[in-house]
């Protein structure tokens, strides 16, 4: 296997400074660029001359400029140069493990899943270390892994608590880099899908943005002046005492009527199977409500208007500029969309501007690219404290 030493690294706090702003939002005029960072343009070249030099970044042709015109340009603009290494994100669940390979912009240019037959750590760690064995083969010059997994994690090394893996105090970042000899960054798995968003995605330039997804559980992610705000409760599954409704189900996994309890799609399937008797996927139960059956129909109802009262709620006390809807889950949508909205306009001021709710529909390699973007902010540019 392939580590890549990459002859850029380690960036001066101004180099970096450079390299992200171009990184996120490139390509860029060098007067441009020195007008965002408030740089002379004798230091924005001074800076820039070592990334260049390095193979970081390159000068890219301005769009219809002639060939013979553009050679030697000055005003050329600046880019990344997205292939200079490549970066692998893991997501894993109770029964899966997802990997892509993702370019320095965060490209996803491969994918490779594997399902986890233990969760023995140490051996999640092996599988992990075959997969990216197999993984560099095809694409050698891997720089880092990011890995996402959900529950809380502690100093981007140790899963401190994963109920669905039920682990405690696992340092799976040493693990795998023992393995594989790459360096290795370990985070919650929405905070890696919000660092994603916030730096390639529905979020990037936003100054407030909340990332919200539903699925095996609830996931929610705060960005304020355009930084991720770290908190415990995010890691721990906050949607259990989230409550939407006092008088609403209680299901296994979450207090009477919180938000998991109505909109998580284990307790979701609870509801109908405790009701009719019958197992159904999640998928069956919204067919199933979309035809007009009646119990399916009810949940999906109760569940449209948590939906609903959960994202007012956020818009109300945060007021975000866009909330962005992601997850396994994200369905309830297409099924019960209007309640939905309904329900968001019926909690808000008549007069507040309406909330731009953007729905991603994604699967588990988005959670695993955003465990590849936190393996290029940590272990390349040396940002995104936690």
């Amino acid at each position: 296997m392939t580590t890549v030493a990459a002859s850029w690294l380690p960036l001066s706090a101004g180099e970096r400074s450079v390299a992200i702003e171009v990184l996120v939002n490139g390509p860029l005029s060098r007067t441009e660029l020195a007008r965002r960072l408030r740089l002379s343009a004798g230091s924005l070249t001074r800076l820039t001359k070592p990334l260049i030099e390095s193979g970081l970044l390159e000068e890219v042709a301005e769009a219809g400029t002639p060939a013979e015109v553009r050679q030697g340009r000055p005003s050329q603009p600046l880019d990344v140069v997205a292939e200079a290494c490549s970066f692998l994100g893991f997501k894993v669940t109770d029964d899966m493990v997802y990997g892509v390979v993702t370019t320095l912009r965060s490209d996803v240019v491969a994918r490779h899943d594997r399902p986890l037959t233990s969760h023995d750590p140490a051996e999640v760690a092996d599988l992990l270390a075959e997969m990216t064995a197999e993984l560099a083969r095809e694409h050698p010059n891997l720089a880092g892994i990011g890995i996402g997994v959900g529950g809380l994690v502690e100093g981007r090394a140790v899963v401190g608590e994963s109920p669905f893996l039920h682990w405690r105090d696992v340092p799976l970042a040493a693990l795998v880099q023992e393995r594989t000899g790459l360096p290795v960054v370990v985070e919650n798995d929405v905070a890696a899908l919000v660092e994603a968003e916030t730096w390639f995605g529905a979020g990037r330039g936003l100054d407030r943005f909340v990332v919200l997804t539903i699925g095996a559980g609830i996931g929610y992610g705060l960005v304020l002046g355009g930084k991720r705000v770290p908190c415990v409760e995010e890691n721990r599954g906050f949607g259990r005492h989230w409550i939407i409704n006092p008088n609403g189900p209680l299901t296994p996994d979450g207090e009477r009527g919180s938000a998991v309890s109505l909109l998580a799609i284990p307790s979701i399937r609870y509801q109908v199977r405790a009701a009719t008797g019958r197992d159904r996927t999640y998928e069956e139960i919204l067919a199933a409500a979309s035809a007009g059956e009646p119990m399916p129909a009810r949940v999906v109802d109760e569940a449209a208007r948590a939906l609903g009262t959960l994202v007012a709620q956020i818009a109300n006390f945060a007021m975000p500029q866009k909330i962005l809807l992601a997850g396994e889950g994200v369905g309830l949508m297409d099924v019960a969309g209007n309640t939905v909205r309904e329900t968001i306009t019926a909690q808000r001021h008549p007069l507040a501007a309406p909330v731009p709710l953007e729905t991603k529909v994604s699967d588990f390699h988005d959670w695993a690219r955003g465990a590849a973007v936190l393996a290029i902010q940590v272990l390349v540019l040396g940002t995104a404290e936690a």
